[in-house]
């Protein structure tokens, strides 16, 4: 009988001293981290808006028909870079118009001639000096119909209109074979060598833009093409179109041929400076507004919610339950979850 407990205590024994290593793995594992703490530094502050690439508006010239008339031909196309003095479009003025014309011409001789006839009768006292006076007004009105008309272009029968100035034929109103009233607008010409960028802002945004901060603008579709500006004008109103706030910004003279015209344009404009809590970005987990960070207490690792913020040179802003020289997890922190052991990484 004792022979019998003997042995099954010396099992039991056994069974205990097998099963104790099992019982330490089984303990919580610990994850090998590395940490960086949490700093406090002035961070330039940047805001992304995207826009176009448009003709400086001081720089647009608006060509209009001074008559009415047939657009009998038309050499130019939307888009097209023209020189000073190339043709443009050739007009033949208007039936109407011409008739118009020869009217008022008809009525200068007229009057010269009824002018002549009352001075004749004045010399031999048959007429009046109100009546010569009459007579001359009379003349004078019709001669600045008339030479209203001739600086119109009325008094040709057609006229080939030419580039005033170098530029690019940014609208067209006008077809081959159309009839035009007077003032038509019949194209617009941009300077190519006078840009803006439109860029477009978030209202909310408004209060951290002045005239003068400084815009790196790159092309949508060419990013390694970059130049260098500052913002010239914020607008006071949403535009209807894209429902954002216009800013525009110059681009320098001597970048202009880098862009094309009507290119879709990332612009990087920097804001002030400002004090924020700073982390390596790689300490940042989740995306806004789930972000996280990994704080290590005693040797546990615990969950901080985070607002991410201004990212620049590896370093990120973040605002949460932080403060200056807490131990944040860089490396590592994709094994973790609240509340594990971490140990440092050899």
């Amino acid at each position: 009988m004792n022979k019998h407990l003997i042995l099954g205590t010396g099992l039991l024994f056994s069974a205990l001293l097998l099963s104790a290593p099992a019982a330490q793995s089984a303990e919580a594992p610990s994850v090998a981290v590395k940490t960086a703490v949490v700093k406090q530094q002035a961070m330039a502050e940047m805001l992304l808006s995207y826009g176009v690439l448009e003709p400086d508006p001081d720089q647009v010239l608006s060509l209009s028909l001074p008559r009415a008339g047939l657009i009998n031909r038309i050499w130019v196309r939307l888009g097209q870079r023209v020189r000073s003095g190339e043709k443009l479009l050739e007009i033949i003025t208007a039936p109407e118009a011409r008739m118009q014309f020869l009217q008022a011409s008809s009525a200068v001789d007229f009057a010269r001639r009824e002018l002549e006839r009352k001075q004749a009768l004045l010399q031999e006292q048959l007429s009046t000096r109100t009546e010569v006076d009459n007579a001359k007004k009379n003349l004078r009105d019709a001669q600045a119909t008339l030479d209203a008309l001739r600086k119109r272009g009325v008094g040709r029968e057609q006229e080939i209109l030419r580039a005033p100035v170098d530029g690019i034929i940014t609208q067209l109103n006008t077809a081959q074979g159309q009839r035009v009233q007077a003032d038509t607008t019949a194209l617009l010409i941009a300077s190519e060598q006078r840009l803006v960028a439109r860029l477009g802002v978030e209202p909310e945004d408004l209060t951290l833009l002045k005239p003068g901060a400084t815009v790196s603008i790159s092309s949508v579709f060419g990013p390694s093409v970059r130049v260098e500006t500052t913002v010239r004008e914020v607008h006071a109103m949403i535009n209807p179109a894209t429902h954002l706030v216009d800013v525009l910004a110059a681009i320098p003279d001597q970048q202009v041929r880098d862009l094309v015209l009507g290119s879709r344009i990332l612009g990087r404009i920097h804001l002030p400076e400002s004090t924020h809590l700073v982390v390596p970005r790689s300490a940042v987990l989740g995306l806004q507004p789930d972000s996280y960070v990994y704080k290590v207490i005693a040797g546990k690792a615990v969950q901080v919610p985070v607002t991410a913020g201004v990212e620049a040179d590896g370093l990120i802003s973040v605002s949460g339950d932080l403060q200056p020289g807490d131990p944040v997890v860089v490396s590592g922190n994709y094994e973790l979850s609240d509340g594990m052991s971490v140990r440092g990484a050899p």
